[in-house]
């Protein structure tokens, strides 16, 4: 066995996403390239399929030596895959089992293709620009966080609209009740904040986005600041709700009356291996099954 190591992130309650699992951890020992998955997932993976004792739990031990993130899942489960990443260097292959899948790379079709590229390393590495979340409480950081499509800052429960305050760079912009205020990147600009009519930023675009849901006031528009700017929603002190911070819809905290999100560019991207240089154009058209047929011009 070499020392290659992929790790495999799936869906473990998703019975094709575990048998393509299984699939792929047989390609990869057949190549002497150990696959590793979290131990929770070992054990689903083992339960449903026999001769797969090689497979290797992953460990903190681990994260220096793995190459290849794959994931089998929707952006839920490229998400979760993340939050391995801040620990691990090696890039993310998703290969779509969800509904939409901006954020993979391949079908599940293509699976057989995909394992043996990256089995040659035949991918170009992209980067894709993280938010840092940070939370203040009277001008004192409670707690830091970071996101990659999004960092959503919603009224608790059911009850009445959130007031707040938005500033950039320090300066106020404008203060209106919300039932949320969404602060994406351009990756995230297909995700919750399209669902709020933000606008589509293409994911290699550098800025950053904040766009109000359900806000009630005369300027309510989404902006799209510089990468470099800081982006802070403050809950009013005399707001009649308080809030909840949720960053890519997996890890909350909640927000009292006067608290502080402070949002810009995080030191360490996303990184994405990509198969194909195909434009993102074609990418939107095809995941929103836009009515394209019949404007094409032909190409010069």
């Amino acid at each position: 066995m070499s020392d290659r190591r992929f790790l495999l992130a799936f869906h473990p309650g998703r019975a094709e996403a575990v048998a393509t699992a299984a699939t792929i951890a047989r390609r990869l020992l057949a190549s002497q390239v150990t696959p590793v998955v979290l131990a929770t997932d070992r054990a689903v993976l083992l339960d449903a399929h026999e001769g797969l004792d090689a497979v290797e739990p992953y460990g903190d031990a681990d994260a220096p030596d793995v190459e290849l993130i794959m994931t089998l899942g929707g952006d839920g489960t490229i998400l979760r895959a993340a939050e391995l990443q801040r620990a691990i260097d090696a890039p993310l292959l998703g290969i779509n089992m969800g509904h939409v899948g901006f954020l993979a790379e391949a079908e599940v079709a293509e699976t057989a293709e995909v394992v043996e590229r990256a089995l040659r390393r035949d991918y170009e590495v992209e980067q894709r620009l993280v938010l840092r979340v940070q939370v203040f409480v009277d001008d004192a950081l409670v707690h830091e966080t970071w996101a990659v499509n999004e960092a959503a800052i919603e009224k608790a429960g059911s009850g009445r609209m959130i007031s707040t305050l938005v500033e950039i760079d320090g300066r106020p912009i404008s203060s209106f009740g919300t039932d949320a205020v969404i602060l994406a990147t351009p990756t995230g600009s297909t995700a919750y904040s399209f669902s709020a009519g933000g606008p589509i930023v293409w994911p290699t675009a550098e800025a950053l986005l904040l766009v109000p849901l359900g806000a009630h006031a005369l300027f309510t528009r989404p902006l799209v600041v510089a990468p470099t700017s800081t982006m802070s929603v403050t809950i009013a002190e005399d707001s009649t709700s308080t809030a909840v911070l949720w960053c890519d819809s997996r890890r909350a905290v909640d927000l009292p009356l006067g608290a502080r999100v402070d949002a810009t560019r995080d030191a360490r991207p996303l990184r994405l291996a990509r198969l194909s240089a195909a434009p993102f154009a074609d990418r939107l058209v095809a995941k929103f099954h836009l009515p394209v047929e019949g404007f094409r011009r032909p190409r010069s």
